[in-house]
């Protein structure tokens, strides 16, 4: 099956409120997530609208999506700038330089292991590398998720040695992971 990888449309936001859900009821990539299927599934249809439509307009952020030929979506990644001064919403910390985040990368069980990560995640890095400014790119992996670990690895991630406590369970660890521009490789 040929899968469409492209940014989000702003009207997208059913599918995308959809994919949201089943990610977050998919017992391997629930720790992925800083929110819950319960908090998720009450939020109103207006919050849905609003939320890919910030997520469509490309302003300092941008939600990537395959979708097939049903025009079923089967992952997605998001991508945000972060801005020196800033503190980060993740780790609380003051952003020292611009900087692009993923976040929320899910991929369909059925549809693991087919290439679409990779297809996401080029996507997502093109955009960020795009960004005039961005220095690196990042990412927060949770222990309990060694696969995810594992492609964020091979994708060319590493550790940078930032550790805390998962939002969600605070006895699972999680790891920030970094790529950095190719003239700011260490």
């Amino acid at each position: 099956m040929e899968y469409d990888v492209r940014a989000i449309r702003a009207e997208e936001w059913a599918p995308a409120r959809e994919l949201r859900l089943a990610a977050l009821s998919d017992p391997l990539a629930s720790v992925a997530f800083l929110e819950t299927y319960e908090k998720a599934v009450e939020r109103s249809e207006a919050w849905w609208r609003e939320r890919t439509a910030l997520l469509a307009s490309g302003d300092g952020q941008c939600q990537f999506v395959a979708v097939g030929p049903d025009t079923v979506f089967a992952g997605s990644v998001g991508a945000v700038l972060e801005r020196p001064g800033a503190v980060d919403e993740v780790v609380g910390l003051p952003v020292d330089r611009l900087q692009a985040h993923l976040y929320g990368v899910y991929v369909r069980p059925e549809r693991r292991g087919s290439g679409l990560t990779d297809a996401l995640f080029a996507a997502a890095l093109d955009w960020a590398w795009s960004q005039p400014g961005v220095e690196r790119v990042r990412l927060i992996v949770n222990g309990a998720n060694p696969r995810a670990e594992g492609f964020y690895r091979r994708a060319g991630f590493v550790r940078t040695g930032l550790t805390l406590p998962f939002a969600l369970n605070p006895a699972l660890l999680e790891y920030e992971m970094e790529m950095l521009r190719q003239s700011d490789a260490r």
